[in-house]
This record gives C-alpha cells, sequence and structure tokens, in this order.
C-alpha cells in the first residue's frame, strides 16, 4: 500500500493552500460565520472558477475526472481554513449520487452545472432525529400521474439556505419505498429556517404540497434511490474525513504555534508536561485520521473492497477532528474561545461533521457487519 502522493497531487495541494490563504483568510471565515454579518460572495465564485468542483465529476459530464485521492488532497486543503460552501454536499454528496442513480439524462443535465457551480444541489435527508437510516425517512410523496407531491419537514440541512437545489429523500405514499426527487429549493411551499449554532448554514426545511415533476425522480424511479445514496455515502465519507483530516492538521499547527510563543513563569507553555501530553493526543488523533482515511480513497481508486476502510476512516477522522478541538482548548485554555482567534471555527466545523452521513457510533456497527464480526 503507497499512500505518498504524486507529483501532480503535491502541486494541487500548493495550489490549494495557496488559494485558501488567499480567498478565505481568517477574517472572511469570521465574516462568513458570523450571524450578524453579510457573507461576501467573491471567494465562492473564485473556487467555482478553479474547476475544482468537478473533480470527482467525469469529463463526459463536464468535470475534472480527478481519482479519490486527488479529492482527497483538494478536500484536506479545504479543510485547513475550514472553507465553507456546499462544496461537500454538491459537488461530493450529490453529484456522486447523481453518478451512482441518476438517469444519463439526468447525469447530462445536472453534473456539468454543478461542475461549474450554476447549481449548489444539497441533499435533504435528516429530518428531526438526525437519522440517516432508511427507516428514518418520514417525508411524504404522494404520485398522482406524472407528478408528486411532498410534505413533511427536514432537519440539519448542510448548505440549505445557499441551496438553488434540493435533492430530497422521500418516502412513497402509494408504495413505501424511499427514494430521491431533485426539487428547485425556491419551490412554492418550501420554508427554510437557519439553525443557529452550526457550521455550513445548517437549516430546517417545512414542505408542504411541495409539487414535483416525476422526471425529477433520480433514476425516475422512487425504488433504489436509497441504496445509490448508500453507495454514493460510501465513496463520500472517505473524501469528507480527508477534510476533517485538514482542519485536525491546522489545529494541530496552532496549538504548537501557541505553544512556542505563549509564556507562564518566563517560560513557553510547550515546556510543561501537561501542555505536551495534550498536543501528542492531539497529534495521535490527527496521525490516526489521516492514515484510515486515505487507506480508504486508496482502496477506492485501485477498485478494491473499501467498505471496512470506509467505516474506520469516518469513525476515527469524525472522533478525531472533534477530539483535537477539545485538546486544543485545553492548549489554549481562555483565549481559543475568543471568536476573533479562530480555534472556534474548527471546533464548530468538528461538531457539525461529526455526525454527516452517520455518527461513529453507526459506523462502528456498520464496520463490524463488514468484518463479518
Amino acid at each position: 500500500m503507497d499512500l505518498s502522493l504524486t507529483p501532480e497531487q503535491e502541486m494541487l495541494k500548493t495550489a490549494v493552500r495557496s488559494f485558501v490563504h488567499q480567498e478565505y483568510p481568517k477574517e472572511t471565515l469570521l465574516q462568513i460565520a458570523s450571524p450578524t454579518e453579510i457573507s461576501p460572495e467573491e471567494p465562492w465564485e473564485q473556487l467555482t472558477k478553479t474547476g475544482w468542483l468537478g473533480i470527482l465529476i467525469p469529463t463526459e459530464y463536464g468535470g475534472e475526472g480527478g481519482s479519490f485521492t486527488d479529492a482527497g488532497v483538494l478536500f484536506e486543503e479545504l479543510g485547513r481554513g475550514p472553507v465553507p460552501g456546499p462544496h461537500i454536499s454538491s459537488a461530493v454528496v450529490a453529484a456522486l449520487t447523481l453518478l451512482e442513480g441518476a438517469t444519463e439524462e439526468q447525469k447530462n443535465e445536472w453534473l456539468p452545472r454543478i461542475a461549474s457551480g450554476e447549481v449548489r444541489m444539497v441533499a435533504a435527508i435528516t429530518e428531526e432525529e438526525f437519522g440517516w437510516l432508511e427507516s428514518d425517512v418520514q417525508v411524504t410523496a404522494e404520485q398522482t400521474g406524472g407528478r408528486l407531491t411532498l410534505n413533511g419537514s427536514k432537519a440539519y440541512v448542510f448548505d440549505g439556505e445557499t441551496a438553488t437545489h434540493l435533492m430530497c429523500a422521500v418516502r412513497s405514499k402509494n408504495t413505501n419505498d424511499v427514494g430521491l426527487v431533485i426539487v428547485p429549493a425556491d419551490s412554492v411551499g418550501i420554508t427554510i429556517r437557519h439553525l443557529p449554532g452550526f457550521a455550513w448554514n445548517q437549516c430546517a426545511i417545512d414542505m408542504e404540497d411541495v409539487a414535483a415533476d416525476s422526471t425529477n425522480v433520480l433514476g425516475e424511479e422512487l425504488t433504489g434511490g436509497w441504496t445509490a445514496l448508500e453507495r454514493a455515502s460510501l465513496k463520500a465519507i472517505p473524501v469528507i474525513s480527508a477534510y476533517q483530516v485538514g482542519g485536525s492538521q491546522a489545529v494541530y499547527e496552532l496549538s504548537v504555534d501557541y505553544s512556542r510563543t505563549r509564556h507562564q513563569f518566563g517560560t513557553p507553555i510547550g515546556r510543561f508536561q501537561r501542555v505536551q501530553d495534550q498536543i501528542i493526543n492531539l497529534l495521535n488523533a490527527l496521525d490516526a485520521a489521516r492514515w484510515t482515511a486515505y487507506e480508504a480513497l486508496w482502496k477506492l481508486d485501485i477498485g478494491r473492497d473499501a467498505d471496512d476502510s470506509v467505516h474506520l476512516a469516518k469513525t476515527v477522522a469524525s472522533e478525531g477532528y472533534y477530539e483535537a478541538c477539545n485538546f486544543a482548548h485545553e492548549v489554549h485554555a481562555g483565549v481559543g474561545s475568543m471568536t476573533e482567534y479562530g480555534l472556534t471555527l474548527h471546533t464548530t466545523a468538528s461538531r457539525t461533521l461529526y455526525n454527516y452521513l452517520g455518527d461513529p457510533k453507526l459506523h462502528r456497527r456498520r464496520l463490524a457487519d463488514a468484518l463479518g464480526l
């Protein structure tokens, strides 16, 4: 197993890091995260111009046709920001779901527009209980001829406030099948409410008699839509894990720098054993997340069965980023809680991503199933 990066991937890493430094400095990230300030549009527009949103989309659909490891390199550097926006929800989760379950006509309609950033398609899956199982889907779709009528509520939807389209998980009132339906976010009957305290404009979405055309059902049939989402999730998770690795790396560097420059009792606090313990714990969480994420990406690229590695990566990276932020706050003490310092950007991101596509408890159970335990 060779997890070293190619020269091209090293160049990509350098280019993305430079881009994030220029377009998403800490001041911009704080402005985007602020509940009272207007988020600037220019950084996201610049990101769409790079073509990186299409890194997982094949060239025949207007994308870059990159490997999963390429995507991991890209998203690790975005995670160092942490750069917000629908790059995860649209360019990864929605795009991979379309590739797994859409008709050829649907792929040609949506994927080039996702790659260009024209369409921000957000997967609206979870509901009040925040469950990621098929049995948790309660939003209904009633079919009458060639039309569907959607009713119910979604919760904890990533980037829902900035979405142009929603890929909604729905349960058929006619057959009880669970599938995916694409609807414009500004459709009549859709109400979007911001959920404070989360990263990436998480929101709740209420749907009352929302009309949808049956041609916008993924694969044109509700049957099979959920399995397409699950297949896509197995490919999306290692990319998201790489994003969490990038966040953990940034938190580690921030903590090491602070331990060297903050003096107490006439010496840098990094000389104190308790501070060293916290940094070592942070580094262990970072390394575990990195190697499990890139092993899963490597397996996907070479076509090996990656289920066990994917579930392990999700568990380790989600807990690793979460704990890395905890250890960093131990190192920083009070200053780490100051919004303007920047550490809380990662703290919020680590909590928000912890449950996305399933929490570690769920993936531990699935890891046991994959290993036949």
